[in-house]
């Protein structure tokens, strides 16, 4: 059964509790940075997922929930131009410095 829920937005693990005080910080926090990225890098806010209401269980449903947050948290990660690796906004352009376009031969 798991105790924890994942924000929709950062994919970082939370209680039940904790994930609604959470997830509007976490949004303010991403408007901020994805406002400060170049046009050409900036994304749609993020859409929180929702369950259909079925009679399948709590935890059935804790999981599910689990799944959907994770793909949208997935789905916000930046590829880099240079080697395809993915990283939050604010951390492409740490690996921006220090990677560097191949020559091509």
């Amino acid at each position: 059964k798991p105790k924890t829920l994942i924000c929709y937005i950062c994919g970082r693990e939370f209680g039940t509790s904790s994930l609604a005080i959470h997830e509007p910080q976490c949004l303010k926090k991403w408007e901020i940075e994805n406002s400060k990225l170049p046009k050409k890098l900036r994304r749609p806010s993020p859409v929180k997922p929702t369950l259909e209401s079925n009679n399948d269980g709590i935890t059935h449903q804790h999981s599910e929930m689990n799944r959907l947050a994770y793909k949208s948290a997935m789905d916000q990660l930046l590829p880099c131009q240079n080697c395809g690796r993915t990283f939050l906004p604010d951390r492409l352009p740490v690996h921006l410095r220090s990677c560097k376009p191949s020559p091509t031969k």
